[in-house]
């Protein structure tokens, strides 16, 4: 129980302390006029003021509340580095144990863990919460075990009693990292992609080599050694070598002695792209589906397009002398003998046989195809008559023979069952319930060989896709594709189905038909795996650390076989299934837990000069735990310190007025009285 005066003021104290200005200017008056009773009229004043001023004797019963010291135990990854685990969780036993038989004294344990999406970690953010559960007035110091290493410093909270790092680093600790700076998220195939690379050693490293060997993988095959200079940065141009995603791995050995091998290999994630896409385009002569097919590729401005129209063909003889026309002739020769390997794509649109295109110019085009390049042949009546594309060179090639019979009659394209699967055709919608608009012209054809995709009037082909050698070839057997752009009938898919077929045949990744890829969120992954048959076998995961595991797909939509994965591990995953390899990272290329592996209080410094705490090495061993005033040093050989609060809990209050309204009425009244009284005597 204590016991203490206390002031319960009837009035502001700002009107009291006008009063009490006002008496002591009627007491100097008093004083020098040498009026008598002047005393007691004084005292009789300071009754009142003391009157509302509110003077009250207060007993309080408190009972004494604990001190609560933190101790916060960092169980982020890089404290798994060596034997840090182990220091932390025997260190940790001990002081608790310590904490706990000082008398009036709790302990409040925190454990964190990495901080979610590689922010490393957030011993600060995790202090702070703590800090705010507990009333501050009880918080007799916090103890940090940990590396030192922690990412979230801005976010250190204003303590009120001592705080101390117990790190858990050895002298002889040693690290080498490999670091690439400058990667691009994308790269232009064919142009070259310059990066940085170093490899240092931190801490106490032993002395060694001047160069150290680095590993480089694409897409996990197999690797290529160099031998990179230690301590140094180097430029280090690559050229991606596919579109889509490529999957960069730089890996350096694990040398003995080491703390880790975590940040020896750094995974980069870099897609591929064109730079321009060149497309010619020939047509045979002028027709309304004409300026569909120009609009489609002019509207890409990724493609470079050269459109030729053959306006006036060699057998027109009308007299007109060559120097008055003003129509270009066309560059056979510089187009498909000597420009041709420039193209991705040649689109052959109603053209037909006219001695232009020599046989031999026709057969250039037959090898590019088989050498890589793709041929689109959008058929129209010439294809069925004598003078067909099909009767020249490239019969070798095109996937269906014509049969000199052209429909004429209305007819709506439909998707196969294949087509239901095939990427070209996935999924095409009108955007309503409502059917797709008619053709109304279609050349009839007998599938030789490739996929049908969509077919028209009778059944009969309409798109069939083939591969020919490392190239690939499309036939349209309709030249009514435009009439779904005009809207007729309701129209149809038009622009998104040529989009996706000319670039199927510039080998889009995406639309491959026969494709296994994965795409990571986090340390989870969907794998997809694209195929034209109605199965797929399981696919087999090859974990960084070599394990397989093998998951069963499931069809999420025609010819699209899907499943979620969840990775052990942070790194570079293979998965496999039949003849389809694909390759993924998962987690972050750099994870930044083991950016700074050395354990260091350099970061935390500032904030525990701030309190009066200081660090210590584990190694050295569990410092004792001592009580020390607010402000002193709190830290010495083998001891940190912690400041007792004295906190309290106040249960019942009891306050006696010592002025209460009769005696100030009876002292104002007798002091006033007796003033009177001498002044009437004087």
């Amino acid at each position: 129980m204590t016991a203490s005066v206390v002031f319960d003021p009837l009035v502001p104290w700002a009107l009291i302390v006008t009063l009490a200005g006002m008496l002591s200017a009627g007491i100097a008056l008093a004083l020098w006029r040498g009026l008598s009773g002047w005393a007691l009229r004084a005292l009789a004043g300071l009754v009142l003021l003391a009157a509302l001023a509110g003077p009250v004797f207060q007993q309080e019963e408190r009972e004494p509340l604990s001190d609560i010291v933190l101790l916060v135990e960092d169980q982020s990854a890089s404290q798994t580095l060596g034997d840090r685990t182990a220091l932390t969780s025997d260190a940790a036993e001990i002081l608790a144990s310590r904490i706990e038989a000082r008398p009036n004294t709790e302990i409040r344990r925190i454990a964190v863990p990495d901080g979610p999406d590689n922010t490393g970690t957030r011993l600060m953010t995790a202090l702070s919460e703590a800090l705010a559960e507990e009333p501050r007035g009880r918080i007799a110091g916090a103890i940090l075990l940990s590396d030192g290493r922690l990412h979230d410093i801005d976010r250190a909270p204003g303590l009120p009693a001592p705080l101390h790092l117990l790190h858990t680093g050895r002298a002889t600790d040693w690290d080498r990292r490999l670091v690439i700076d400058n990667a691009p998220a994308f790269g232009i195939l064919g142009e070259k992609i310059t990066m940085t690379l170093s490899i240092t050693d931190v801490g106490a490293a032993p002395e060694s080599a001047a160069t150290v060997p680095v590993d480089v993988s694409i897409d996990g095959d197999v690797p290529q050694r160099f031998q990179v200079p230690l301590g140094e940065e180097i430029v280090l141009p690559v050229m991606l070598p596919h579109g889509g995603r490529n999957v960069l791995e730089f890996t350096t050995p694990m040398v003995e002695g080491e703390l880790t091998d975590r940040n020896n290999t750094a995974l980069i994630q870099i897609n591929g792209v064109r730079d321009r896409l060149s497309v010619l385009l020939v047509s045979g002569e002028p027709h309304p589906g004409g300026r569909t097919w120009r609009n489609l590729l002019k509207s890409d401005s990724a493609v470079d397009l050269v459109h030729f129209t053959i306006l006036r063909p060699p057998e027109k003889q009308d007299g007109v002398p060559v120097r008055e026309l003003s129509l270009i002739a066309f560059p056979t020769r510089e187009l498909f003998l000597e420009k041709i390997e420039d193209f991705d794509l040649i689109i052959f649109d109603r053209y037909k046989r006219r001695g232009i295109l020599p046989s031999i110019y026709l057969d250039n085009v037959r090898a590019y195809v088989e050498g890589g390049g793709a041929v689109l042949i959008a058929a129209g009546p010439d294809f069925a008559s004598a003078e067909s594309l099909y009767r020249t060179p490239l019969e070798a090639i095109v996937p269906a023979r014509p049969t000199a019979r052209v429909i004429e009659e209305r007819f709506r394209p439909e998707i196969t069952e294949l087509g239901d699967r095939h990427p070209v055709t996935s999924g095409l919608t009108h955007g309503s319930d409502a059917e797709w608009g008619r053709w109304l012209r279609q050349i009839e054809v007998e599938e030789m060989s490739g996929d049908v995709v969509m077919t028209g009037a009778d059944d009969n082909p309409l798109l069939v896709l083939d591969r020919v050698g490392e190239g690939r070839i499309a036939l349209l057997a309709s030249d009514h594709a435009w009439l779904w752009h005009r809207g007729y009938e309701g129209g149809g898919p038009q622009l998104e189905l040529l989009r996706r077929l000319a670039h199927w045949m510039m080998k889009e990744p995406e639309l491959e038909e026969e494709a296994l890829w994965a795409e990571a969120t986090g340390q989870q992954m969907r794998i997809i795996r694209q195929s034209l048959s109605e199965t797929v076998g399981p696919v087999v995961i090859t974990t960084p650390s070599g394990e397989v595991y093998e998951m069963d797909l499931e069809e999420a939509s025609p010819g699209r076989f899907e499943a979620l994965f969840d990775g052990p591990d942070i790194g570079l995953y293979r998965l496999e299934n039949g003849e389809q390899v694909a390759v993924i990272g998962l987690g972050p290329a750099a994870p930044v837990e083991f950016e700074e592996t050395i354990a260091s209080a350099e970061i935390l410094q500032p904030v525990l000069d701030a309190t009066t705490g200081g660090a210590m090495a584990l190694e050295n061993g569990v410092p004792l735990i001592r009580s020390v005033r607010p402000g002193r040093a709190a830290v010495g050989r083998g001891w940190i310190g912690i400041t007792p609060r004295g906190a309290y809990e106040t249960n019942a209050v009891t306050q006696l007025p010592l002025l209460p309204a009769w005696l100030v009425l009876l002292l104002a009244s007798v002091l006033i009285l007796a003033g009177w009284i001498r002044e009437g005597r004087q």
